[in-house]
């Protein structure tokens, strides 16, 4: 069975750099295939670099109304649960964000540039990474194109958006009240506050990207729905695990994270389902 995926892994690979990105059936050299990938990669860093340089422009419009929102009691999580009940309603405490370094603010403000403008650029970076692996596949693969790029785009901004909008509020409420004594007053450093969370949006939008990763390792031949279905509570027990790491250690943030990844687990289970029957 490791030999059939090698030999599967090793065909495809050899379609992709065995055709030319416009569908030509030419065949292209190693470094031909090497220069053609580095141009995709060009264009997807020049998109990363033009929306990175917009977030620069509309720094201090941005910092306001999205990197310093989920710490005020304004925002619209906070509003949402305390509509839904008196009994979930919650609120940030107060945190005055410090510097400690003379440049720190400068670097955070291009820390945050080049991640904002990764998350917008995103579908145009998968986009570009799509077109380098489609001359690779047969025909009937390269129909679902359009709809791949939408999908892995769509996942990514809702997984981003999920933990913007609810990992977000609940960490920062959770840990900005934590505390050991009177003694420690809570007043985190810019770059602290910014790290946390970047650590609450992006990975949980990759996270949110399993389905798209299960297809293409289904594609290949590395994993099929019987290995993921045996190892269900394995995986179960993973996705917990991580959760817990980029969360803080608190079980309904935990459970906030762990829920809808385990169900885009079960949603892959039958993505590769699908694609082992298509091939058979």
């Amino acid at each position: 069975m490791p030999t059939f995926r090698y030999i599967m892994i090793f065909d495809f690979l050899k379609n992709v750099s065995s055709k030319s990105s416009n569908g030509d059936e030419a065949e292209m050299g190693f470094l031909d295939h090497l220069e053609e990938l580095r141009w995709h990669v060009i264009r997807a860093a020049i998109a990363i670099v033009f929306f990175a340089s917009l977030a620069l422009v509309y720094q201090e419009w941005i910092f306001k109304n999205i990197i310093f929102a989920p710490k005020n009691p304004e925002f619209a999580t906070y509003h949402f649960f305390c509509w839904l009940s008196e009994k979930t309603c919650f609120s940030p405490p107060d945190l005055p964000l410090i510097t400690r370094e003379l440049g720190e603010q400068f670097f955070i403000g291009i820390t945050v540039s080049i991640y904002l403008g990764f998350i917008i650029s995103f579908p145009y970076v998968f986009f570009e990474f799509w077109r380098f692996i489609k001359p690779g596949l047969h025909e009937n693969e390269k129909k679902v194109a359009g709809g791949l790029v939408l999908a892995t785009s769509f996942l990514f901004t809702t997984g981003v958006l999920f933990g913007y909008y609810l990992i977000s509020p609940f960490a920062i409420t959770w840990l900005g009240s934590y505390t050991v004594g009177v003694e420690a007053v809570n007043s985190p450093t810019l770059a602290s506050y910014v790290n946390y969370l970047t650590m609450f949006t992006i990975p949980t939008g990759l996270a949110f990207e399993l389905p798209i990763v299960v297809y293409f390792l289904a594609k290949t031949g590395i994993v099929g729905p019987q290995i993921m279905k045996k190892y269900r509570r394995h995986a179960l027990l993973v996705i917990f695990i991580v959760a817990a790491v980029i969360t803080p250690p608190d079980a309904l943030t935990q459970i906030l994270v762990g829920v809808p990844v385990y169900i885009l687990y079960e949603i892959s289970i039958i993505i590769a389902d699908r694609v082992i029957k298509n091939k058979s």
